[in-house]
This record gives C-alpha cells, structure tokens and sequence, in this order.
C-alpha cells in the first residue's frame, strides 16, 4: 500500500515546517494524544493559552485556500502529527501506536462570528447551576474531552482514532456500553424524525439494529417514514471511532489518484455514504468495511454552531436540572436565558432582556441593552450606547493597541456579495445599511463578492472612538462623527480580523475581568457558583492572581459551605508555602464530624445492666469484600451525592473473623481485653474512657462504644460525680473482650465492623434497644469520634448478611437502603470454588489514604467527582449483572472496579501487589484489592474451577512471603449475630 505521507504538501504548509522542527525534539510517550484543527492564528499561540503541553496537544491547520472537506481533513490532521513526532516510522506503525482524538475545529464561524478569532472549540461556557466541580474557565474543549477520552478508554485494541467535531458538547451521565471490535464504530441518538432530517443518519435493519445497513444524509420525513418499517435510525452525533485499516482506507480516498496530494472528501456524505450491509454508494474498499452503530447511552446533543445555538443550547444545559435541591446557589435571574461571564456589567438587568450573552467585557451604567444580543470583548469604557434587540457587538484586539469593532446580526450569516439585497447584515440588507449611512460600494475597498471578505470594520486605537463608531454602524446613522471615524480607519475584513487578532490581549483582557469576578464570586457566595466550583482550581487561580485568602465564613452558614470553605482555605495556604494550612484542613474534619454527630445531638442514651451476673453476651460478625461502588458511600461525598456500593457479607475459614465478648464485672471498673493483641486496660475515670482519639490504640473502638451507649456524660442521658458511681448505678462493671482474627490493613472492613460488633453486643448487655440500622448508624458516628472518619459501607457489609446493594440519598442523615440480592453466583457448584481470597501480607493504613481522596471531595474536584460518579453508576451494572445471574459479567466488572480504584488513588496498587497480580492475572475474570487498597486480602474471580486449581498453585508455590496464604471464604447468610450463654 501506498504510504500516504505527503512530504511536498507538508512544506507548502510554513506553519506545518515550524511545527515539525519543533515537535521532533519531544518524548512522545503520552496516553491519548489530541489532535485539533484550528484557526491558523490561533495554532502558534494555543499551548500557552490554554496552558497544556506539546506532547499530548497537536495542532495545525487545513492549508488557507484549500477546502478538505472534514475527510480530507482528517488526513492533513494525520499526515501533519506523523511527520511531526515520527517522520521516520512508517505511518502503519505510528497509527496503531497510541490512541488519538481528533478535533475539527478549525472553520471561518461566519455564523459565530464572536468566537471565530479563538475558534468555536475554545468557546467559554458558563458553570452549569446543577454541577459540581467544573471550573471558572472552562470552555467547549474542556466539556467536550472526558466522554471523548471515556469512550477511547474503552475501545478495544485497534480502534486508535476518534474523529469529533469541535462545535458540539455531547453528554452522556449513564454507564457505556462494550465497544464491538470493528472496523467502524458510529455513536448516534434517538431522535425526533423532524430533528434528523437537518443531519446525517444511520440505518438500521430492525432486525440487526446494531449493524449498519446504510446511511443517509438529511433525509426527508417522507423517506424516515417510509424505512420505519423495516427500520430504525439514529442521528449522527459526529463520533466516529475508526480502526487503523479504516484509517488507511480514509486516507486512500482523500488523495488524489495518483498523486499524494489531498482532494476534498468528506468524511460523512463521501465515506459514511459508502459503509454499510447496503450502501448508497459503490466503493470496493469501503464497502469492505464492517461498522457498527451504538446508541449513546443517556446521550445529550448541544450544538454550538451559530450565535443563536450559543444560547440556545447553553439555556437548554443550564435548565436541564429544575429540582431546586440540585442547584447549590440562592440566586434567582430576572431571565433564565442571561447568561454572563468573564465580565464587568453594571446595567441592572430585567425579565425583557431574554437571550443575552455577555462575555470578556465591559458593560458600564450608560448601556441600555435589549434581547437577543451577545456581547464580547469589549475593553473598560466610559460609553453611553443603546444596543438594538437583535445587534450583537464583538470588540477584537488588533495589534499591540488597536481594537477593531464587529457588531453583527445575531442571525447574519456572513455570505453574499454586498451589492446583492439578500445580503444581510445587521438584520437589514447590507444595500439598505449602506444607504442609511450614506456609504457607496467604491468606499468599501477589496473583495466585494463576499461579506465574509469584505473589508467594513474599522481598526480603532481609542477606546472612546471605538464607543462612538459603534454607535454609528448600529443604531445612529447620522452620528456624524462616526462616519468621519469609519472613513478614515484602517478596516478590516471578517476574515482578516481572525487571521490577525491578538489573541495574547483578547486572553489577557478575560483574565483581568476573570480575576474581578473570582473576588465578587467568593464574597457574594450565597448566591454565586463559588463554593460548587472545582476548588482545587480555585485555589491555582488565587495563586495565580494572587488573591487574598477568602474568609472564614460565619457560623450561621450552611455546614458543607463551611466546609468548602475551610479546605479551600488549607489549599491556598499550602500553595502560599504557609504551615497554617494544617489548622485549616484540620477545621474542615471537624466541621464535618461536627455535621455527622449533629445526627445524634441531644440523643442520650440510658444503659440498664440487661443480664445476669453470670451470663456473657457473644457477638460475633463476618467481614465484607466490596466489588462496586467503593468510595461513593464516604462523606463528604455521599452527603451531597449519595452512595451506591454493592458489597458481600463473608466469613473465613468457616468462621465469622469479629467476635466480641461482654460480661458482668463485680468491681465498677470496665476491663478491655484483646486476644489477638495480647492487651489489656482497665479504666477507672470518665478521663481514661474518653481517651479514645488515638489511632493504633487497641481499645479506641470500645471505648467510643461505651461512650456512645451512654457510659461517659456527652451521651448520658443521667449525670453522675464519676464513671465509679456510674457503673454502680448501672449495677456492676464490664468486661469486653475483643478478638479480630484477621490481619490488621486486611482492606475487608475490619475496623468499621468490628465497631458495629462491639455496639451490638453492648446493645444487647445494656438493653438500648438498637435494630442493626441504629447500630451502623452509631458506626458511622463512632468512626467521627475516632477521628478515622469513613463511610457506611464497611458495617452495612458485615451487619447485613449475603449479597446486597445498598443506596443512600444525599444529605447528613446517612440511612443506606440495604436491596438484597440473589447468591446463585456464589453458592452454586459451578460458581462457588470461582471466588478466590488470598492474604498478600503486605498491609496499608487507610487512614492517610482516607484523608487525601476526602479532601479531594472537599474541593469538588472535578476528576475525583467524575471517577465517584462512575463508581456510583457502575454499582448498578453491577447490580444487573448479579440479578440476571451472568458469571463472566460479574467478574469482568470486578475487574473494572479495580481500574477505577487504581484511578482514584494511584497506591492502590503498588509493585509487591501488581507482582502478585501479574501471575495470575490470565486465569481471572475480574481481581481487585477489597478497600482502599494497597495491600490486604486480594479477591478474585476465576474464570472456571480449572483456573482457580491453578490460581491455588502458583501463589502457593510463589507465595511473595511468608505470611501470604489462601483464606477460605463462604457467603454469610447471618451478618451480624448476638447471643447470650
């Protein structure tokens, strides 16, 4: 096959020349590089702007003249990137190197103008009102790249090429499905046939719906109505993954027979056409081609392709979400369609002024604004300007001082010669504009054929000149002056203006508005996006622009603001290099075991002696393997999200491994004891009780119990002079012997249940009257008062027998709903010796682990708050794979459980563990650490019984020291259990 590199059409590309010198210096070891097609003025300037690096961003642009079609383009894309990073490996090999997605963003946005200058991919996007963690400055490219980046991640080997567009944002919040090995694969949604008419769609036979049959650009209503049927369709959203074969067969076409020049050739009405069990057009080489078309799980469709679909869409986002509970701030708009950001306005709005958009800019005391309008980057001004409904304005910084104005239509579409009268601009005739303005055709120098070409907008260097040329050219065309001004102006021509904008002062200028806004965000946050923000990226932005530290908020604040409040705080101070940040990080912990114990504030408890002096209540517990949605039950997260896990109740050796013993003690006194520690405490004082905050003491756990169960005077429901006349009046002492017989780090919930363990046999001792919810319940509370923190999963796991999915609503009351599940996958013949647990004798505390993700919640991190959302989604795959009894499911989403762990935290699987895994990984279906990982027990699922003898006997025979060993472990089908001799 040819090799389609075309070295002579890449020298006649200077901007391709300086890229190629530059990049060839560069590791190009990156995970998924991006690939965009840009605005030639914006490919020098796009790393620093955006502030990523050149090894995983790649940019150039379509040659200038030259159209490509997006086929075509693909191919410069691809050609551009090859001989930039590996002109020396053939283009098969570089193509199945790595995974890529490539962006075509790189258009005249004639019906965008006020983004054309930086490119539609780089639009700014307001923060949605019902999300966490997204940022101040995020824009198209940055919502658009995590599905994007999703849906590669899951693409099997061979598909290395995503092909996107770059004016659309596709959400999909549901759980994908498995990417078919193809040589084609096509994302679409089910739409309204009236909406697929103005696009391409796929079809379907419906008796094959997953294969593609043929497809159709902008088909009539009559055409869909007459496949439906035989049929169904999806639209086309612009996805297309590609395997390499695909790639090199896109390529062919697009060159010229012959020749390696690059003809125009269009990836959806000239490819797409020519795929398919029945194509619309012949093509032996891309007939050839299997495809397969998925529907988008949960997919949304925004397009932002014209000034109208930049609001349009943005309301559709924003009111997507009305339940009032989901957004976070108070503030009520006067119109839900106004939409301002990265600006400076001082104009009180109203309920009139419906659609407006302002950005980067401006907009003093003496604006009078309308409807309809987009307003952008206008710098500070003193104007007074009445803006007509329907008339946008967009300000570009020219030069090192120059600004050139560019008001427009919001629905002028920049396409015409200016002499013709169907030519608009500025919703009028562009004939009639220049008659009102006495302006003649001769005055308008260049290209005539063209609006898009035509040179009609002055190049101004005072800002006040500018005011009043504007006012001219929209709304006052006998202002004199403004005409002057127009005359004797340098103009330039839409074209020119995104080929020459400075986009160094366009950014800068944003910044300085943005760095205003930052300040009036955190002040006014009660009404603002502040605290739902990424604050992790707040917290860079203050450094940045060097902010001051926000202050501390007053008491009578929301508990969760406080919160975010607290962390921020820590985060700018240990940016600034300050030592006091851990004062505030240590704030934030408390503010949220304050919030927990809130639950059980002025709840008292009266323990009465509930035995006789010689009877010894036994509990005893199993443990629990947590195989989806780990983490998601963890405040601060479930407390503003929700928790979704799926976990099993199990025993060891045949044993439940937590067992607790409480008896009579005739001294009033309470004895500790802990067998597999070999320790022993008596405590005489309510001092020596409440001494329970140190982690690693071997009595913390049961001394919070006895607090909780109303032992020391916080939970008392009676006061009493000392813990001796406590206990007399309770009448007798205790003693509680604890045993874990299971290793400390084990990853299997040890401490939380052992906590619920000890509750539950004090309950039972002292007649409290706890049900097993109560009991995990105070677990959660006990967990606070240890300073160990920690989510419900841990004791609901042990506490509830068998196979369960358990499901919390936000807020601080946690109380999971516990849905049991059927155990055929655990307990049947063919399914039961499958499930392996082997002890790897390497432990990790969770603590610190703990602390690092729970602060990350505290910030709303963007990443973190994606990966939960996964896990919380993938607890119900989970779920259905367990219900509809599918063995090979289950264990492959163990395996997916355990990536999105290792996602979340990186040590989680560290090189003694990944060592251990590597022997055995090609027998398994799924395997993870249970926990937070790092060390512990390692569950896996073999494929079948055959797999699991040889699991048995290669970690036997290569045990990685001499601790590791095989546990038996069995489904529990009793949780926790209390009884009395």
């Amino acid at each position: 096959m040819q090799e389609p590199i075309c070295c002579s059409l890449l020298c006649r590309h200077s901007a391709i020349v300086g890229i190629r010198f530059f990049y060839k210096q560069i590791n190009t070891d990156s995970i998924m590089q991006k690939l965009l097609s840009l605005p030639p003025n914006l490919i020098h300037s796009f790393h620093q702007l955006e502030g990523v690096n050149h090894t995983d961003w790649f940019c150039t642009s379509d040659p200038v003249g030259s159209k490509l079609g997006s086929g075509g383009g693909t191919t410069w894309l691809l050609q551009a990137c090859h001989q930039a990073f590996a002109p020396e490996d053939n283009f098969s090999k570089w193509i199945g190197s790595e995974k890529r997605i490539l962006l075509h963003a790189g258009g005249q946005s004639r019906r965008l103008p006020g983004y054309a200058p930086s490119g539609k991919i780089l639009t700014p996007i307001p923060v949605f009102s019902w999300e966490r963690g997204q940022k101040l400055g995020q824009n198209l490219l940055s919502l658009q790249l995590p599905l994007y980046e999703r849906l590669m991640k899951q693409a099997p080997e061979g598909l290395n090429t995503l092909i996107a567009s770059g004016d659309v944002y596709i959400r999909s919040e549901k759980p994908l499905q498995d990417i078919p090995n193809v040589d084609v694969v096509c994302y679409g949604l089910w739409v309204n046939p009236s909406l697929a008419t103005h696009h391409g769609v796929f079809v379907s036979d419906r008796k094959k719906p997953e294969v593609l049959d043929f497809m159709l650009q902008k088909p009539s209503l009559e055409e869909l109505e007459g496949l439906s049927k035989t049929h169904l369709f999806l639209m086309d959203i612009g996805i297309w993954i590609l395997s390499d074969r695909a790639v090199e067969v896109l390529m062919k076409r697009s060159l010229k027979e012959g020749t390696n020049d690059i003809s125009y050739y269009d990836l959806y009405s000239d490819y797409g056409l020519a795929l398919g069990e029945h194509p619309k057009t012949a093509d032996d080489e891309v007939n050839k081609l299997s495809v397969a078309i998925l529907p988008l799980p949960g997919g949304e469709f925004y397009h932002f392709g014209t000034s109208r679909e930049l609001i349009s869409s943005t309301l559709a986002i924003q009111d997507k979400v009305r339940d009032q509970r989901r957004i976070m701030h108070r503030k009520v708009k006067p119109n839900p369609a106004i939409f301002i950001q990265n600006s400076l306005t001082k104009v009180e709005l109203s309920a009139e002024n419906a659609n407006l958009w302002i950005e980067n800019s401006h907009v003093g005391k003496g604006w009078k604004l309308g409807s309809r309008q987009i307003i952008t980057g206008v710098p500070e001004n003193h104007w007074n300007i009445g803006v007509p409904d329907g008339i946008c304005i967009d300000i570009v910084p020219m030069g090192e001082t120059g600004f050139v104005a560019r008001p427009y239509g919001l629905d002028d579409v920049f396409k015409g010669a200016i002499s013709n009268d169907s030519t608009t601009y500025l919703g009028m005739s562009f004939t009639h504009w220049m008659r009102e303005r006495g302006i003649s055709r001769e005055e308008i120098k260049g290209r005539t054929d063209d609006l898009q070409a035509a040179s009609i907008f002055p190049v101004m260097t005072s800002v006040e000149e500018l005011g009043i040329v504007v006012r001219w050219m929209i709304s006052e065309p006998q202002l004199k002056e403004g005409k002057e001004l127009w005359l004797k102006a340098e103009k330039l021509s839409a074209d020119e203006i995104s080929a020459q904008a400075n986009l160094e002062r366009l950014y800068a200028q944003r910044n300085a508005f943005r760095k205003d806004n930052w300040k009036g965000l955190s002040a006014n946050y009660e009404k603002s996006v502040f605290y739902q923000l990424d604050l992790q990226d707040a917290a860079n932005e203050f450094i940045r622009f060097n902010l001051d530290v926000p202050a501390i908020l007053k008491e009578d604040s929301a508990p969760m603001l406080r919160i975010h409040n607290r962390m921020l705080r820590a985060r700018i101070m240990k940016l600034q290099g300050n030592d006091n940040y851990k004062e505030e990080e240590q704030a934030a912990f408390q503010l949220l075991r304050d919030g927990l114990l809130e639950a059980v504030a002025g709840k008292t408890n009266h323990p009465k002696l509930n035995v006789y002096s010689d009877q010894i209540v036994w509990a005893r517990s199993p443990v629990r393997i947590d195989v989806a949605g780990g983490w998601t039950d963890t405040p601060p997260y479930s407390l503003y999200s929700g928790g979704s896990v799926v976990n099993l109740a199990i025993e060891l050796n045949g044993q439940p491994p937590l067992q607790v013993y409480v008896k009579p003690c005739p001294e009033f006194h309470i004895v500790l004891r802990s067998i597999d520690m070999g320790a022993m405490e008596v405590i005489r004082s309510y001092e020596e009780l409440q001494d329970y905050k140190k982690v690693g003491s071997p009595f913390s756990i049961p001394k919070a119990a006895l607090t909780l169960a109303g032992f020391a005077p916080l939970f008392a429901a009676e006061s009493y002079a000392s813990l001796e006349e406590h206990l007399k009046a309770f009448g007798s002492g205790l003693e509680i012997t604890l045993l874990a017989a299971i290793p400390a780090g084990s990853g299997l919930g040890t401490s939380s249940i052992l906590s619920s363990t000890v509750l539950g046999a004090i309950n039972d001792f002292c007649g409290l009257a706890w049900d097993k919810n109560d009991i995990c319940s105070y677990t959660l509370v006990l967990e606070q008062l240890l300073t160990t923190g920690g989510g419900w999963q841990d004791q609901y796991g042990g506490v509830f027998p068998g196979v369960k999915l358990l499901q919390s609503e936000s807020g601080f009351g946690q109380h999971p709903l516990v849905r049991w599940l059927p155990d055929q996958l655990f307990v049947q013949p063919e399914y039961r010796d499958c499930h392996l647990l082997y002890y790897t004798g390497i432990t990790r505390t969770a603590k610190g682990i703990l602390a690092e993700i729970v602060s990350s919640m505290f910030l709303n991190s963007g990443m973190h708050l994606s990966l939960l959302a996964e896990m919380k989604a993938h607890a119900m795959d989970m779920n259905e794979a367990i219900l509809r009894g599918n063995f090979n499911t289950f264990g492959n989403l163990i395996g997916k459980s355990w990536i999105q762990n290792q996602a979340l935290d990186s040590g989680t699987n560290p090189p003694a563990v990944a060592a251990i895994i590597e022997q055995i990984k090609d027998y398994t279906l799924g395997y993870k650490l249970p926990g937070a990982g790092g060390g512990g027990y390692l569950y896996m699922v073999a494929k079948d019984p055959q797999a699991a003898g040889h699991i048995r006997r290669i970690l036997t025979e290569h045990a990685p020291n001499p601790r590791a060993r095989f546990v038996e472990m069995t489904l529990s089908d009793k949780g926790l259990q209390v009884s009395r001799s």
